[in-house]
């Protein structure tokens, strides 16, 4: 996928990661599911992320969250995906970790049709989001090959 200022570059994985690890963190901030976030900022808002993800990575995380909340008029909600039941879940992931996942599901159900923007529209509205967002469960520490294949078989 190249960037949308500097069509002579690529938008790398890396990229892709950022932008999942700042939806999880913009989520939790204003507690919103993923979903909703994506949503919000919708194909162009993330197209414009993703060419700028090389740059806002450099960026103070927590000044790209409130830019993000204001710049998309994403508004606040009660959705606590933290609040764990402790004796179920004795750990619960960071949103870099949160990101990881996502963006290996991302990369690993990619078709050759499809760019990054489409990929994450397209995991963040799949049913299997709520299970891997249920810290309850482990679905989210399984290996990116099985979780993938959850997403691809329809769940776990």
């Amino acid at each position: 996928m190249k960037n949308k200022y500097f069509p002579e570059e690529d938008i790398e994985i890396n990229d892709l990661y950022f932008v999942c690890y700042m939806i999880e963190r913009v989520a939790r901030h204003i507690k919103q599911k993923n979903k909703y976030v994506v949503n919000t900022i919708g194909k162009d808002g993330l197209y414009h992320l993703l060419s700028c993800a090389n740059v806002l990575h450099c960026e103070n995380p927590l000044k790209v969250e409130e830019d993000w909340i204001k710049d998309y008029a994403l508004k606040a909600s009660d959705y606590d995906i933290t609040a764990v039941d402790k004796e179920m879940a004795a750990i619960v992931p960071s949103p870099l970790d949160m990101g990881a996942v996502y963006q290996r599901l991302i990369r690993d159900t990619m078709s050759s049709k499809e760019n990054y923007v489409d990929g994450i529209i397209r995991v963040y509205n799949n049913d299997i989001c709520e299970v891997i967002d249920n810290y309850n469960c482990s679905a989210f520490y399984e290996p990116s090959y099985v979780i993938a294949r959850a997403y691809q078989n329809g769940g776990f």
